[in-house]
């Protein structure tokens, strides 16, 4: 708190809330899955997820709010502040600890950079906003980094969005340039200080690092897919592609970082390029997160809520928003990134289930797309669960 005062962020943002932890015993998992945070967490990313179908990440056409490139130049500090932090010579190759120096000097000035960066009038904010952030570049303590880091920095986007500083014209330069900065950024880190990654499971896990990247990539191939699942992991896709779409650029990391037979190596992802669409992809790694991620224990436990993320629970027959991919609704051009857990998302865009307090349970009400969308397509056990 004295860094936070020596930063000179108006004294508002001193009384901000803070962000706490909820989730402290196994069966914490029930009612963080019951609250509104969780409902607004998938909400978000199933909206981005619409927003973002067909578009590529070097698409120049894409809308750069001034909020935007603001938070943005974040990423720019910190890149500096990693110059100005060399790895240290020490005997063992992984967890150089030259990263806790980077990490020192980045819980120090955050709040810095986030009172220039963000809007004056959301000082209040910036406490919460601060600490999904700096939560979301690894941990300092044991070197390493993984999809709860990861996470963290989607409640900071998510968050961003409920704190009505983003804004739903903001929603595609979300994922194709912000968060994509912060995958560029957290790829360094990996590198440049032999990051261990937090929890890995090795070969049966999807990737050592990240998730998200696999959803919103594989969302950005369900519209116009310039090429089909089965080619993924071919040479000229990889090179032609890595910079334009999530996916691919996460395969070329991967590759990069690993060597052996990618079966071998990654054999969940190898096994991805069987299932015959993107759209079942997406679908089967959305469920795949719910289930591997946000339903995990050792993960959540560190996951912080505040005023923008509340651990309140939702009520009982609240919408969960489901992407329907694969084509462009005609009335609507832009996502709804503001899917909180009212459930209000724009229907055209996101079907929604709804949570059955009595039976705890979750049941379908009735389609609010096209009904003859992918009408008696019944999903294989592959595309159900394609990794």
């Amino acid at each position: 708190m004295d860094e936070f005062r020596k930063s000179d962020i108006p004294f508002e943002a001193l009384s901000g809330h803070e962000p706490s932890k909820h989730v402290k015993i196994p069966q914490d998992i029930v009612k963080w899955q019951r609250s509104e945070a969780y409902y607004d967490l998938l909400g978000f990313i199933n909206a981005v997820s619409y927003a973002i179908q067909g578009k590529r990440i070097n698409d120049p056409n894409i809308y750069i709010s001034p909020t935007m490139k603001n938070v943005l130049g974040i990423f720019d500090k910190l890149n500096k502040l990693v110059d100005e932090s060399p790895p240290v010579d020490q005997p063992t190759r992984f967890g150089n600890k030259g990263y806790r120096v980077w990490a020192r000097k980045m819980h120090r000035d955050i709040f810095v950079f986030m009172k220039e960066a963000l809007p004056q009038e959301k000082c209040d904010l910036f406490s919460e906003l601060g600490a999904y952030l700096s939560e979301s570049f690894g941990n300092s303590v044991r070197i390493d980094y993984g999809t709860g880091h990861e996470l963290s920095f989607i409640f900071f986007l998510c968050a961003l969005f409920k704190a009505k500083i983003f804004t739903e014209e903001d929603s595609i330069a979300c994922a194709l340039r912000l968060f994509n900065s912060y995958l560029i950024f957290v790829r360094r880190l990996q590198k440049e200080y032999h990051l261990e990654p937090a929890g890995s499971q090795g070969v049966w896990s999807l990737d050592d690092f990240q998730f998200v990247p696999f959803v919103w990539g594989s969302a950005q191939l369900s519209f116009n897919s310039p090429f089909d699942p089965a080619r993924f992991l071919d040479e000229d896709i990889i090179n032609e592609y890595k910079d334009d779409y999530l996916f691919i650029g996460c395969i070329d990391y991967i590759k990069q970082v690993k060597t052996g037979h990618f079966a071998e190596h990654s054999n969940q992802l190898w096994s991805i390029s069987a299932v015959p669409s993107w759209t079942k992809i997406n679908s089967g790694l959305v469920k795949m997160y719910q289930k591997e991620i946000l339903s995990k224990y050792p993960i959540m436990q560190h996951a912080l809520f505040g005023k923008l993320l509340r651990f309140d629970p939702v009520t009982p027959g609240t919408a969960l928003p489901v992407a329907r991919l694969g084509f462009i609704h005609p009335s609507s051009t832009k996502s709804s990134t503001n899917s909180s857990s009212s459930g209000k998302s724009g229907s055209q865009i996101l079907e929604t289930e709804k949570y059955d307090a009595s039976t705890q349970s979750v049941v379908k009400s009735p389609k609010s797309l096209e009904e003859d969308q992918d009408k008696n397509d019944k999903p294989t056990d592959a595309a159900e669960n394609p990794v």
